[in-house]
This record gives structure tokens, C-alpha cells and sequence, in this order.
């Protein structure tokens, strides 16, 4: 770094923004493929800040790829095998994971504070790495319509101006570096739920299972976490929790415990105010863009989707690996532009669309309408598909995708051959910052 008075400049190669898994992993791959690459994340400490904690098959094998699966998995996680839909005790939906291919015949509940823990002690080990904790971008850096880099403050007063041949928001479903840029969340405000997360102990009460519960007006999410608790999540419509709350932390247990009767005494014992829950609203969202000259999205700051889709997690790390190439591929032709960007967003997109089309997984997950009539017959119809090869294809395509995603390993081993001498990101003109 070099210091300019009060303000401190950064050079590198790309500039990533949030910590994320999909970000952490995107740095991780191209710094081994010689990149340099800063990281800004406005928190110090690491915190899990999303709802997605689900790794699907496919979200496994990439970071089995990049060395880091083990290492996640010690630091603590629940192996799973399979993802349930149940209504009226009948269950309307029932993968079994154990049907597919070892090692990753399975769904695993990892907190993300251990992956990321476990990426950020990866790529802090490697030469190129310029970490920024505690920093926020208050500003995008734009010359002639192209992202430059951008401008970070800590505590108010350490500023640092980073310049950058691109700059990479996996900042959350929340991104202020999208906002800063002026592309449009493209929320779907039909979508909006209010999601409120609850996770008591539960020693000796192992579900082995994603399972979601279909109750009247809500849909309860409910599987294993570490340590030997229970990660709770209820969907409710928007407006439906402050409705639930106001009637009462027992009046909250009792429907609780209507749709979920054996945790009866986990709720009694654990769930002794309505403060006992975290809020969160919950939606589907698509970017009107994913990428511009010199910026890309990727996870949910380019998409974004509810929890009982239980792909988020996934689906940011697919994104990072498919847009590690196209980066390489655009920093070695010395044109970061859109056009050269827009493979990634051509690939990704249609996967998230196709998701959203789904209602963030509601329509995947079972969750139609109808009577007990309606209930029964779905229950026995997914009885019957879930003991036939087409069962297990089904469960194949949810756990990899219908366009399985690979990191491209070959480019992990080497220098980046095509920085410039002295690797510092082309400059000329001058910036103007975008607030």
C-alpha cells in the first residue's frame, strides 16, 4: 500500500466485496491461479449473516475441489440424507440422497461462520491477498462508464482507495456495491414473507433430514445444526409474524407444537418469549444485470431465493466458479468490458430464473394448494415416484443441477501470465467516484 496524506491506495487485480462463501471461494480460486485479489468485508469478525446453511451435493463437490470441505466439516456440520415434504403427517415429497453416487450421496448442514472461517484461513495463506475487515466501500470508482475500483472507509476516518481491474459484489441479498452501481435488485414483491428463525437444543433428537412442513398459511423448515440443535424456520405471509406475536409467546407455541407435535417439549422448554426468534423477511429477487464494464454480481447480490429452496448456498458458489475462468479469460485480453463479462451472467442466469419460476422452490418443494383430498393424493403419488429410477433422477437434478458445475482446476496451478509488468491494474485518466 502507499499513503497519500489520509488516504491510503491499493492496487490489485480484482476487488472482491463481502466475505461470503461465494466470495471467499472466488478469491480462493484466483489467487491460485496467480490473480492478486483485495477483500473488503464491513464486518471484523466472522458472523453467519444468511439464512442458507444447506449445501446440496454439487455445492460439496466444489469445495471438495478447492481443499476445503474437510477442513469446514471439522470446524462442525450435520450430515443429512434427504429432503422431505410433509402435510398431515403424509409426506408429499421424499428424497432420498443415499440413492445418489458416493462421496457426496448426502445434504449437509454446514453454519456458514465455519466455511467461511475455513476459506478466509485458506486465502489468507496465499501471495497476492490484501485483506480489508471492518471496511465499508462508500464509493465505486468510474472512468469513461467502466468500474475502476472503489473507495473503502473504517471507523469513519481510514480511507483506502482501491484500484482494481474488476470489481466483484458478493456483498448479500442487501448489496449496497449493486445499489452504488445503480442496478435495480429486481425484488418480486409478491414473493415477500416474513421468515423468523428459532434453533434450541435438541441433544439425542437427530431428524436426519431436511423436512418442511406445510401448515395452513406457512411452511416450516426444520433440520439438524451444530451443536445438536435444531435449525427452525417459519414462513409465514407478509405481516404474519407481528399477527402471531401479539397473540403471545404460548398462543405461538401452541401452533407451533399443532404442526410439529414430537418437538412439543423442545418449544415448551426453549421457546419462552417471542424474542426467543430472529425476524427476517424473506424474497425472491433478480438483478436487472449481473454484470457492467469492469463489475460483476454473483450469489445473492445477483439472485436472490427463499429458504425453502434449499439451493442458495449452492447456487453463490456455482456462480464463483463460473465466473473464475471468464475472469482469467478477461483480465488476460486486457478487456473487462460487459460484453467479455456477459458469458458468466448468459450461463447463470437461466439457472436462477428457472429457480425463481419455481417460487424460490415452493412449487419443487411440494407445496401446492388443496384440501385433505388434494393432500392425500399428492402424498400417494410421491410414494409411488419416489420408489421409481424417475425418483431418483429427480434427486440427481436437485442435488447437481440440470447443467452440472465443475471448478476448472487446471488454472489453480500457476502465475497469472497475463498481468501486466510490475501487476498493477492499467491506469490513466482520471476516476470520478460514483457514491
Amino acid at each position: 500500500m502507499a499513503r497519500l496524506g489520509h488516504l491510503t491506495t491499493l492496487n490489485t487485480d480484482v476487488l472482491v466485496v463481502g466475505a461470503s462463501p461465494a466470495g471467499l471461494a472466488l478469491s480462493l480460486m484466483l489467487l491460485r491461479s496467480g490473480v492478486r485479489v483485495a477483500l473488503v468485508e464491513h464486518s471484523t469478525a466472522v458472523h453467519d449473516e444468511s439464512d442458507g446453511e444447506i449445501l446440496q451435493p454439487a455445492g460439496q463437490r466444489i469445495l471438495d475441489q478447492l481443499g476445503v470441505l474437510d477442513g469446514s466439516r471439522l470446524r462442525g456440520g450435520r450430515t443429512l440424507h434427504g429432503f422431505q415434504v410433509l402435510e398431515r403427517g403424509r409426506k408429499l415429497h421424499d428424497s432420498d440422497y443415499r440413492r445418489l453416487d458416493a462421496p457426496y450421496n448426502r445434504l449437509l448442514a454446514l453454519p456458514q461462520r465455519h466455511l467461511r472461517e475455513e476459506l478466509l484461513a485458506s486465502v489468507a495463506r496465499l501471495p497476492g491477498f490484501e485483506h480489508l475487515p471492518g471496511y465499508a466501500v462508500t464509493s465505486l470508482s468510474v472512468r469513461d462508464g467502466r468500474c475502476t475500483g472503489a473507495e473503502a472507509t473504517r471507523l469513519g476516518t481510514l480511507r483506502t482507495r482501491i484500484r482494481a481491474s474488476v470489481v466483484v459484489a458478493a456483498d448479500g441479498r442487501l448489496s449496497r456495491t449493486r445499489a452504488r452501481a445503480g442496478i435495480d435488485a429486481g425484488r418480486d414483491e409478491a414473493s415477500v414473507r416474513d421468515t423468523v428463525w428459532f434453533t434450541p437444543p435438541a441433544p439425542g433428537r437427530p431428524t436426519r433430514q431436511v423436512r418442511v412442513y406445510r401448515a395452513g398459511d406457512g411452511a416450516l423448515l426444520i433440520h439438524d445444526t451444530f451443536p445438536d440443535r435444531l435449525r427452525i424456520g417459519w414462513t409465514l405471509p407478509r405481516g404474519g409474524w407481528n399477527d402471531r406475536a401479539s397473540r403471545g409467546v404460548a398462543a405461538v407455541r401452541r401452533e407451533l407444537a399443532g404442526i410439529v407435535p414430537e418437538l412439543a417439549d423442545v418449544l415448551e422448554e426453549h421457546l419462552v418469549s417471542v424474542e426467543d426468534v430472529v425476524p427476517r423477511a424473506g424474497f425472491t429477487a433478480l438483478a436487472s444485470a449481473w454484470v457492467r464494464d469492469g463489475l460483476a454480481l454473483i450469489g445473492d447480490a445477483a439472485h436472490t431465493h427463499g429458504p425453502l429452496s434449499v439451493q442458495g448456498a449452492t447456487l453463490a458458489l456455482e456462480d464463483a466458479v463460473v465466473l473464475h475462468p471468464v475472469l482469467l479469460d478477461a483480465l488476460a485480453a486486457g478487456d473487462v468490458g460487459r460484453a467479455r463479462l456477459a458469458a458468466y451472467e448468459q450461463m447463470r442466469r437461466p439457472v436462477a430464473e428457472a429457480l425463481a419460476r419455481s417460487r424460490s422452490g415452493r412449487a419443487r418443494a411440494g407445496l401446492g394448494g388443496g384440501g385433505q383430498a388434494a393432500s392425500l393424493l399428492r402424498a400417494v403419488t410421491a410414494g409411488v415416484v419416489n420408489r421409481t429410477p424417475y425418483g431418483g433422477r429427480a434427486t440427481r437434478r436437485i442435488a447437481y443441477g440440470s447443467s452440472p458445475v465443475h471448478v476448472r482446476t487446471e488454472t489453480l496451478t500457476g502465475p497469472f501470465a497475463g498481468r501486466p509488468a510490475g501487476g498493477s491494474p492499467r491506469a490513466g485518466g482520471v476516476d470520478r467516484l460514483a457514491s
